[in-house]
C-alpha cells in the first residue's frame, strides 16, 4: 500500500520495461561494478574474459525472486528505464524467517548512462498486501517484516526468495513502480568476504562513529547482564578518510543509534550504506583490483557466492554489459526524508514526508534531474 508509508495515494507506473540487472548499491552496486570489471581486465584475452564471466555467472545463486519463473517474453536487448531492487539480509538460520536489513532501489534512466540510488527505511510503516503463497492475510506494519511474512513456508524452512517476492510487491505499492526489472538478495556475511577479497575499502567517514556491537579487535561485545545494551570497549571509526576491513565496513554501515554517533538514526545508516556503495564501486574498479587477476578472481567469486539473483530472463553478465557506462561518479545518491509515526505514545515506524510522493512522480516521468534541482535536500552527500 504505499499510502501509509508515503502519506498519499498514487497510481502505479505505466509502461513495461525490459529486464536488467547490474547492481549498484553496496549490494546492488556489486554486480554493476563487477560486470564492468569483467570487461576491463588488463591483459585478458577475449577467450579468457569469457571464461572468467562464465566462472562468475556460475557462482551466483539463482532464484525466482518475483514469482514469475523466467518471465517469458524477455527480449535479448536490455533497455531503460530500469528499476532494480536490492535487499540485504542476515544469513537465514534454523527456522527463523529473514528480515530485510537494507532495502535499496537503483533507478537507471532511458539513456542508461547514469543511475539514482535510494533506500526505503526498514521501519517504513506500510500496508503489506495479502500473500496466499505464505498463507499471509496482509497487515499494516514495518516494511522489513514483508520479507519475514512472505518467506514462511508451511511445514518447511523459511524461503528467502518467496520473502523477496512479497517485499517487492510491497515496495511497488510504496513507490508506484509497476514492475521491478531485476532483483538480488545480498547475504551480509558474504559481503564481508567481498571487502576482504578486495583488500579492504577506503571511504570518507563524515563523523566519528562508535560501534554498538564490536570491540576494537572485531570481537562481539558482551551483552549487559539483564539486557539493555552491551558492555566493554567499542570499535571506533574516526572522522575522515579511513581504510576498513570487511568486518569493520559491515559494522560501520549497520550503526544507527544517536549514542553511537549517528544522530539521524536509520536515515544516517542509509546514507552511510550509500556512501559505502560508491566507495566499494571505486575500489572494485581500481587498478589494484582490475589488473590483478588473482585478486579479481577472488572478488568475483566472493561476490557470486554472496548473491541470489533474478534477471527475469537475463543473466547477471547481460546486465553488467548493458550498464557498462555507469561508474561511481555518475551514481546519484538520494535521501527520502521522513519522520516517526506515533499512536497513543507508541512508535509504529516511519512515514515519508509529503514531498516524497512528488519524487516518485518525477521518477515515473523521468524527471528526476529537474526535481533534484528544485529539491536539493533530497541529494545525499557522497
Amino acid at each position: 500500500m504505499g499510502k501509509a508509508g508515503r502519506g498519499g495515494t498514487r497510481g502505479t507506473r505505466g509502461g513495461k520495461k525490459k529486464s536488467i540487472w547490474r547492481g549498484v548499491p553496496l549490494w546492488a552496486k556489486l554486480c554493476t561494478i563487477f560486470g564492468v570489471v569483467l570487461m576491463m581486465v588488463s591483459g585478458t584475452s577475449l577467450v579468457g574474459a569469457e571464461a572468467l564471466m562464465a566462472r562468475y555467472e556460475g557462482a551466483i545463486g539463482k532464484a525466482d525472486l518475483f514469482g514469475d519463473q523466467a518471465a517469458g517474453g524477455a527480449k535479448s536487448d536490455i533497455e531503460g528505464p530500469l528499476n532494480i531492487l536490492l535487499v540485504g539480509i542476515d544469513p537465514v538460520r534454523d527456522d527463523r524467517p529473514p528480515l530485510s536489513d537494507a532495502i535499496m532501489i537503483l533507478h537507471v534512466p532511458k539513456e542508461m548512462d547514469r543511475a539514482y540510488l535510494f533506500s526505503l527505511p526498514r521501519d517504513l510503516y506500510v500496508e503489506i498486501p495479502a500473500f496466499p503463497k505464505a498463507n499471509f492475510n496482509g497487515s499494516t506494519t514495518k516494511l522489513n517484516a514483508a520479507m519475514s511474512f512472505g518467506s514462511r513456508v508451511p511445514d518447511g524452512k523459511p524461503d528467502a526468495a518467496r520473502g523477496f517476492e512479497l517485499l517487492a510487491l510491497t515496495a511497488q505499492e510504496v513507490t508506484g513502480i509497476e514492475r521491478f526489472d531485476a532483483g538480488a538478495i545480498i547475504n551480509f556475511s558474504g559481503f564481508q568476504k567481498i571487502v576482504d577479497a578486495m583488500g579492504g575499502v577506503t571511504m570518507n567517514i563524515e563523523r566519528e562513529v562508535r560501534s554498538r556491537h564490536r570491540e576494537p579487535d572485531g570481537k562481539h561485545r558482551q551483552g549487559r547482564p539483564g539486557g539493555g545494551g552491551y558492555i566493554g570497549p567499542q570499535a571506533v571509526y574516526p572522522k575522515g578518510k579511513q581504510h576498513l576491513e570487511g568486518w569493520q565496513a559491515l559494522d560501520y554501515v549497520r550503526q544507527r543509534y544517536p549514542e553511537n554517533g549517528v544522530p539521524d538514526g536509520d536515515y544516517g545508516r542509509q546514507r552511510h550504506q550509500q556512501q559505502f556503495v560508491k566507495a566499494m564501486a571505486g575500489q572494485a574498479l581500481s587498478a589494484d583490483v582490475v589488473t590483478n587477476p588473482v585478486k579479481l578472481d577472488r572478488v568475483l567469486r566472493a561476490a557470486g557466492e554472496s548473491l541470489i539473483f533474478s534477471g527475469r530472463g537475463h543473466s547477471v553478465i547481460d546486465f553488467g554489459l548493458a550498464l557498462k557506462d555507469i561508474r561511481p561518479g555518475n551514481i546519484q545518491m538520494i535521501k527520502l526524508p521522513g519522520g516517526g509515526v506515533m499512536e497513543n505514545g507508541k512508535y509504529l515506524g516511519e512515514r515519508f514526508e509529503p514531498e516524497v510522493d512528488d519524487f516518485f512522480v518525477a521518477l515515473e516521468r523521468e524527471l528526476l534531474d529537474p526535481f533534484l534541482l528544485e529539491h536539493p535536500k533530497f541529494v545525499n552527500k557522497s
